[in-house]
């Protein structure tokens, strides 16, 4: 079932494109996984999946409601980086699983190297890797834990590797009615595992991988309950039964078989996944779909056989099995014929497994059985895979190590069930509701199939099962199977495993006579399937009787089971001694039963009508002649294949016989018995020779077939162990070509960080000396060969070689006790030449935490250090300044008692304190005063020509000037006669000179007038 797109597919309206077109949808809330309604993807790959990832994540929206769970086959020694090599595709979160990993949407999942994950309740879980023989096959394993735990929400993907690992899986998923997707192969790198997926005939879409996203959402649009923006397809049942007979008739005329009398439910189920593939909403639109293409309905056909099977399914049930098997086998004798039917027997894992369970009876009795093992199913494919006995290497894991090796043969990747087992086991076409059961059976094995059918069908199969075992036959049914109502057919032999015992019972016989049942599809066919089961073979046999003759006559089926008896027939036919059989071949009375065997087979192989004339037959002492007539029956059609025996009694040809004998003389007669003696001595005599010649050859061919066998097993051997070799290797070259594809990304990323460190080296000011553990040199950069004479031959050197520019002598005592305490350390040097530089030793440590030696990192700090010098004479500077500031404040109120106006100059003339006098006298403002100039002081009253000339002269020639008249009109006060003092002083410990200005108004003394601060 494929539906292989090679256009590229549509976006709806208002889709997004990829992942750097959308944000993140918002984490969702933290509840359980059943109300999210979003759909977990399981993408498996090997090698060449890297790019397949690539491509798929490139395109898949970053909002999509999706989960996302990677399953790649990875080194187990290896530290993968495929979470950072994801990450770069796609802007969802990338995770490496954890164990108890609750699942999200929106997040791509990553298993980690040497672990297998499965997944319950929506939780991941790692698992330890079991030791297998052959392939690792995670993505089976994941896959079928997918399936069992998301059911139809679980969605399957294959992208590039080699082998088939995930070809088990999908069948899973595909049973659970999820989805699965192939790579195209044409796309893939390694189109091994897609080949292998598609070959199963289960793959919904084959697409290269950046056109899945597309297929991916829309699929989701139609199955996730919480995000689907059109409604999904539902048939309720009842509702279209017209359209469901259309179905039902449509498989019929195409294939031969008749799902009517199977459970609707699931009929349904398997049909709305169909419509889901074609985007059909309609079911009467599917059934013209049906009609004009044929293809799909066989893909139909497919989807309705879909089984999982494996080897040894539910391991308690068969080990209950195999000691009910061992209790039915003790008291059989050597070479007892045990028989084994196992219909719906799919792909044969369940028969082959019995098979296994009867040789290890065996061996355990230590007896020898001749085993017939009849699989029967309805699906070509599935048979053929029985037939050949050649399974995936994912059986390892169901068969068990031991098992795997004493009855399995290893073959291309493959196992392949021993010959022995092999020729145990013959597999055909039957269908279980039309065709004639197989009889006198120890077992029967029908596990998974009553579940599909109808409560109607199944009252008529367990009578059939009860007619075709032997007393006390066992019926082995699936866990959720049962006998039901049938009490009186089956007794429990073990409940809970499923394993029941015929019981005796005649009410079986006349449900039995009615089968097999014709199954009705709508109403022209209910009638004639209702005259069908009302007339079985009690009604039919008579009626084909009188159209081919009248006399004594049995039917019968091409084994010679006895099906029907007209007429007497005890002449000719009588019950042999031991245990009852109804066959015509145990029961011919002596001279026919030389006869009839091959007459029989003549007319079943010719298919035409065979008569034997004048067969002697022997009957209670007396001879009578009869002539044996054989015919195929061809009609009804629910007789074909059986066969009516018709013995005519030649009474005339007899009485000839009789009287000739009586006319013969009786020497004669003894001359006739003695010839006959004679010739009977002779027959005997020469019989007796070609046994022993006979017997002496059988010895010979014995001991050749010893020999060859001997051979055989030894060369088989062999072969096994190099097949293991072979699939050990194959494992190990897909493993190593997913690191050799992660190595190569990181390559690309060290290549890329390599152009940046060589950049970096190249246009650094800083020196840097990498040295290993034994501080010999590893790398450098140009300024720390100005620091550390060093030149590129010096790497590989140790660093006690190298003669250093420092004057700094501890470099490699500092560098040996880093090393030592692990704890860096930072100086400043300085070279011979004077230049200043800020040295730090600290330990080189590796991404995994290891110190693999010292980095030496020199700064240039000479224009720090003289920055440093010229700040630090600053300030010096202000600390004089401010310590004159506060020597003055302490003189301040001395200052401040003086009558005179006085005022205090820095050599720059620039006023630092003056006392309250002045202030008042010159009617001026302490702030307006306080660091001025002294000509800049009020407006600009004191620039006085003459005062400039006084000042400039004490501070460039003398110390001191007194008594200097100075006459000023000033805007406050008016004219006025000023007599100036001043002093130039020096302050001790600070080393400021200062000047002492000291101003007297004379103005009153020389016209009388009164000061203006002393006129109030």
């Amino acid at each position: 079932m494929v539906t292989k797109q090679k256009e590229s597919i549509k976006r709806s309206p208002g889709k997004p494109k990829g992942p750097k077109e959308t944000k993140a949808s918002p984490s969702p809330k933290k509840r359980g996984w059943e109300e999210e309604g979003f759909i977990t993807v399981g993408i498996g790959a090997s090698a060449g999946g890297l790019e397949a990832f690539e491509q798929f994540f490139t395109h898949m929206p970053a909002n999509s409601g999706i989960a996302f769970v990677l399953v790649s086959h990875l080194d187990p020694k290896h530290v993968s980086i495929m979470p950072e090599l994801i990450q770069r595709y796609t802007t969802m979160r990338v995770t490496t699983i954890e164990d108890g990993t609750t699942i999200q949407p929106n997040t791509v999942y990553i298993i980690p190297p040497n672990k297998d994950t499965a997944v319950l309740n929506g939780t991941l879980h790692l698992m330890t890797r079991k030791a297998t023989i052959g392939q690792r096959l995670p993505i089976d394993y994941f896959f079928q834990s997918l399936a069992d735990d998301q059911k139809e929400r679980g969605v399957g993907i294959i992208l590039s590797g080699t082998g088939m690992d995930g070809t088990q899986g999908i069948r899973a998923i595909k049973a659970e009615m999820g989805m699965v997707m192939a790579q195209d192969p044409k796309t893939a790198k390694y189109d091994g595992m897609p080949n292998s997926a598609i070959d199963t005939s289960l793959v919904d879409y084959i697409l290269p991988s950046e056109k899945m996203p597309d297929q991916l959402i829309a699929y989701m649009n139609r199955v996730s309950p919480k995000m689907a923006k059109r409604v999904v397809p539902h048939i309720e049942e009842g509702k279209h039964p017209d359209a469901l007979a259309k179905i039902f008739l449509l498989l019929r005329t195409h294939t031969g078989h008749d799902f009517s009398l199977y459970k609707h439910n699931t009929i349904i189920r398997r049909i709305e996944r169909r419509m889901n593939v074609h985007s059909i909403d309609n079911l009467s639109m599917y059934v013209r779909y049906l009609e004009e293409n044929p293809l799909e309905i066989k893909n139909l056909f497919k989807e309705l056989l879909i089984g999982v099977t494996n080897f040894f399914r539910d391991p308690e049930a068969f080990a209950v099995l195999k000691k009910e098997m061992l209790q039915l086998l003790n008291d059989k004798p050597n070479d007892y014929a045990v028989r084994v039917w196992d219909p719906g027997c799919s792909n044969g894992e369940e028969a082959y497994s019995i098979a296994i369970i009867i040789w290890e009876c065996m061996e355990e009795l230590n007896k020898h059985f001749q085993v017939q093992i009849f699989g029967t199913d309805i699906d070509t494919d599935a048979i053929d895979t029985a037939r050949s006995g050649i399974y995936p290497s994912t059986i390892a894991s169901d068969v068990g190590l031991d098992r795997l090796a004493k009855f399995f043969v290893p073959a291309d990747g493959t196992y392949q069930v021993k010959r022995e087992i092999r020729e145990t086991a013959i597999f055909a076409l039957q269908s279980v509701i039309k065709d004639p059961p197989f009889t006198k059976l120890d077992l029967i094995c029908c596990r998974n199939l009553l579940i599909y059918l109808n409560s109607e069908l199944q009252k008529k199969l367990l009578p059939l099962f009860h007619y075709s075992l032997k007393p006390g036959g066992l019926l082995f049914l699936g866990p959720s199977e049962t006998t039901g109502g049938f009490l009186d057919l089956f007794s429990d032999a073990d409940k809970k495993a499923k394993v029941f015992k015929r019981k005796e019972s005649a009410s079986a016989t006349a449900a039995f006579i009615d089968f097999p049942v014709v199954p009705a599809i709508g109403k022209e066919i209910e009638v004639h399937a209702l005259k069908s089961q009302q007339s079985g073979i009690a009604q039919l046999a008579p009626k084909t009787l009188l159209e081919y003759c009248a006399p004594p006559s049995v039917i019968i089926n091409e084994k010679g089971d006895i099906l029907y008896i007209h007429g007497r027939t005890g002449k000719y036919l009588e019950p042999a001694p031991g245990e009852a059989r109804w066959n015509i071949f145990y029961m011919a009375r002596g001279g026919l039963s030389l006869e009839l065997p091959t007459i029989i087979r003549k007319a079943i192989t010719t298919k035409k009508d065979v008569t034997h004339e004048g067969v002697q037959v022997k009957g209670n002492g007396v001879f009578h002649f009869v002539d044996v007539t054989v015919k195929p029956v061809n009609e009804p059609e629910s007789m074909q294949g059986s066969l009516v025996v018709i013995f005519e009694e030649v009474i005339t040809r007899a009485e000839k016989e009789r009287a000739t004998k009586k006319r013969s003389s009786a020497k004669k007669t003894d001359q006739k018995v003695e010839g006959l003696e004679r010739e009977l001595r002779y027959t005997k005599e020469s019989f007796h020779t070609t046994v022993e010649e006979l017997e002496t050859s059988n010895e010979e061919l014995k001991s050749t077939t010893e020999e060859l066998q001997s051979t055989n097993e030894e060369l088989q051997s062999t072969n096994e162990e190099l097949e293991i070799s072979k699939e050990e290797l194959q494992s190990l070259n897909e493993e190593l070509v997913t690191v050799n594809a992660e190595l190569m990304d990181k390559i690309d990323d060290l290549t890329k960080a390599n152009d940046d460190l060589h950049n970096l080296f190249e246009n650094t000011t800083i020196g840097m000396l990498f040295l290993d553990n034994k501080l010999r040199i590893k790398r450098f950069t140009s300024p720390a060969a100005k620091v550390i004479n060093l030149l590129p031959g010096d790497i590989g050197r140790p660093l006690t070689h190298i003669v250093s520019n420092l004057s700094y002598k501890r470099l490699i005592e500092d560098s040996q006790d880093v090393l030592k305490t692990l704890v860096y350390t930072e100086k400043e040097v300085q070279t011979t030449d004077g230049h200043w530089y800020l040295m730090r030793i600290v330990p080189y440590r590796t991404t995994s935490n290891v110190i693999a030696g010292l980095v030496l990192l020199f700064v240039d700090i000479q224009e720090q250090k003289e920055i440093a010098e010229e700040l630090k004479k600053v300030q010096a500077e202000k600390l004089k300044v401010e310590a004159a500031h506060e020597s003055w404040k302490s003189a301040e109120d001395i200052v401040n008692t003086v009558r005179e106006p006085l005022i205090v100059l820095d050599k720059d003339l620039h006023v630092i304190s003056a006392n309250r006098s002045f202030y008042q006298t010159f009617r001026v403002k302490k702030e307006e005063t306080k660091g001025q100039l002294i000509y800049e002081l009020g407006n600009r009253q004191w620039d006085i020509p003459q005062l400039r000339e006084l000042l400039g002269t004490i501070i460039e020639e003398s110390n001191v000037f007194d008594d200097f008249a100075v006459e000023h009109d000033f805007p406050e006060i008016g004219h006025r006669k000023m007599l100036l003092n001043a002093r130039r002083i020096y302050h001790e410990g600070i080393g400021m000179e200062l000047i002492l200005l000291a101003l007297s108004d004379v103005t009153e003394k020389e016209t009388g007038e009164v000061p203006s601060t002393q006129r109030q």
